[in-house]
């Protein structure tokens, strides 16, 4: 059995993989056990990492930073490749009232921390971690080591700090959004489940009587309103058909319009009544509104489509079909002619069975294909976000340089490539799952590494008051910026507290947290804001903790 002591103990590759491999099993399995429903998931990888490092197992040092670094960079990247396709549409109206009191949260917690690490006599490095932990933001404490290493000051002690915080971080917002709702909230701003609000595809129907637009064809009342809409259907005595650019409106016509909430009210100025028939309802069977044409989602499979705008297919006037919706990354978009598909997008499309069949064929609608991820486009990302993040930045008032470092490099450039990189023609397409296993694998290889570094110290400081100290600092950067930045966007901006706890746990990072908001508040709008604002802030924490520590140590 000799040999089974040397494969965990002798320092080699074959010892780095065995030992982080069983790191992270064990921390997956415990991970998944819920303690008054909740539960740590990846985060308990950490845990186990630490008591594998206090309990004396070590790991080649070379091998560690080269794991370490690589789980981080395989992380972030996959993140802003994720949320790339929705990070520029969340600037929208909605989104700003969602954003200010997130970007709030994250001056009001950082300033709170630095300034209890003058008050209390922490060092700064040591509070960085502990900030990083309280917002259970494993990314951000990857920028900080990078920044601390840049200044040639030892790291460690931010890693400790994030391990005594992190657990506090976790049950800290919890308990805080308990505070909020029953201290603060009245019942008025628990507000139910509303499908205007959180959804960014609104349908209504309107009939025809505004003599300004009869005899005006389609393309010509889109041109003179400047609204975003598509007429889906039209119905004219008794019989129901696609419209074309070219079709010329008449009196009395019913018109099913897709547009967006907010445009919904300016539409019946142009167009006349609406119609009092919920379009908007889950239950709809849209095959048996007519019995001449159907509904059918297909999804974009051709690399040919890829990135070529909705207007240039011209599918409505070549096969009489409407594509009336989009989805993309789990956001409706409304299928405006300028939109420019992506590979994995799902269109909805309405027409005759034969005319969406051949629609079909043009699309590809074959998923098989999309099952083989585009490994090309992701190997390339991870060379630019490491040039990028490599950048030197020179910031006025800070001695020295900034560089974006492992976390930011990566996450930004995933964030534009999955953004803009279908414009350019790139297959950036990854199947969620693909997504989900590269940032699950990404980030549990970087908590194995950065909790068995982290062990030898650990127990050693938690016993030592500063320990405790820690702990308490931890939990005041936590729950003081949620209580106080919740009271005021449910009192200053009049924010339903549905979307306020969303947007509270997206700037946490916590995703704990919301599995227990989505379980006691009814609706969507909390899932919806934590979506909005989780990566704006993600991005912004992994930056700002740079700049911070640049300015005050450098």
């Amino acid at each position: 059995m000799d040999y089974l002591r040397l494969l965990f103990t002798e320092p080699s590759a074959l010892q780095a993989i065995v030992v982080l491999s069983l790191i992270s099993a064990i921390g997956v399995i415990f991970g998944r056990i819920r303690i008054l429903g909740i539960s740590l998931g990846s985060a308990f990888i950490f845990f186990v990492g630490i008591l594998a490092g206090a309990c004396g197992l070590r790991i080649d040092g070379q091998m560690l930073h080269y794991a370490q670094s690589f789980g981080l960079v395989l992380f972030v990247y996959a993140l802003g490749l994720q949320v790339g396709p929705g990070f520029f549409s969340s600037m929208r109206t909605e989104g700003v009232r969602l954003l200010l009191p997130s970007i709030g949260l994250l001056a009001v917690g950082t300033l709170v921390a630095f300034g209890l690490a003058y008050g209390c006599g922490v060092s700064i490095p040591d509070m960085s971690g502990i900030l990083c932990g309280a917002t259970t933001n494993t990314p951000a404490l990857g920028a900080a080591q990078q920044a601390l290493g840049q200044l040639g000051v030892d790291a460690n002690g931010a890693a400790l700090g994030c391990a005594l915080a992190y657990p506090i971080g976790v049950v800290g917002v919890i308990f805080a959004l308990i505070i909020l709702r029953r201290w603060f909230v009245r019942p008025s701003d628990l507000a139910g489940p509303d499908s205007e609000h959180r959804k960014n595809v609104y349908i209504a129907s309107y009939r025809l009587t505004n003599a300004a637009i009869f005899g005006k064809t389609v393309a010509e009342v889109a041109a003179e309103s400047h609204h975003h809409f598509v007429i889906s259907r039209i119905w004219r005595d008794g019989k129901v058909s696609i419209p074309t650019s070219e079709k010329e409106l008449a009196e009395g016509d019913v018109l099913m319009v897709i547009t967006t909430p907010q445009e919904a009210e300016d539409l019946r100025r142009i167009f006349g009544q609406q119609e009092e028939t919920d379009w908007n309802a889950e239950n709809i069977d849209w095959n048996k509104i007519d019995s001449q044409l159907i509904s059918q989602r297909i999804l974009v499979t051709r690399p040919e489509i890829n990135g070529k705008r909705l207007a240039s297919l011209r599918l409505r006037n070549h096969y009489g079909i409407n594509i009336s919706r989009v989805y993309r990354s789990g956001v409706q978009l409304l299928a405006t002619p300028d939109l420019v598909l992506q590979l994995g997008d799902r269109l909805t499309v309405v027409g005759e069975a034969a005319d969406i069949h051949r629609v079909e064929k043009i699309l590809g609608n074959a998923v098989k294909s999309l099952n083989e991820p585009n490994l090309v486009s992701v190997f390339i990302g991870i060379i630019l976000g490491l040039m990028v993040g490599y950048i030197p930045l020179s910031i006025p008032g800070i001695d020295g340089v900034v560089r974006l470092g492992l976390a930011g490099g990566p996450i930004l450039i995933g964030i534009l490539i999955g953004t803009f990189g279908p414009r350019l023609h790139m297959i950036t397409y990854t199947t969620q799952s693909a997504n989900m296993m590269l940032r699950a694998l990404g980030l549990d290889l970087y908590l194995a590494c950065l909790g068995l570094e982290s062990g030898p110290e650990f127990m050693a400081t938690i016993v030592r008051p500063e320990g405790a100290l820690w702990l308490g600092l931890g939990a005041l950067i936590t729950i003081l910026p949620v209580i106080l930045i919740g009271w005021m966007a449910l009192r200053m901006l009049k924010l339903d507290f549905g979307s306020i706890a969303g947007l509270l746990c997206g700037s946490m990072a916590n995703p704990m947290a919301l599995n227990y908001v989505n379980d006691t508040i009814e609706g969507d709008n909390p899932s919806v804001a934590y979506a909005t604002v989780y990566p704006v802030c993600m991005f912004l924490r992994v930056i700002l903790i740079q700049v911070v520590l640049m300015w005050l140590l450098g």
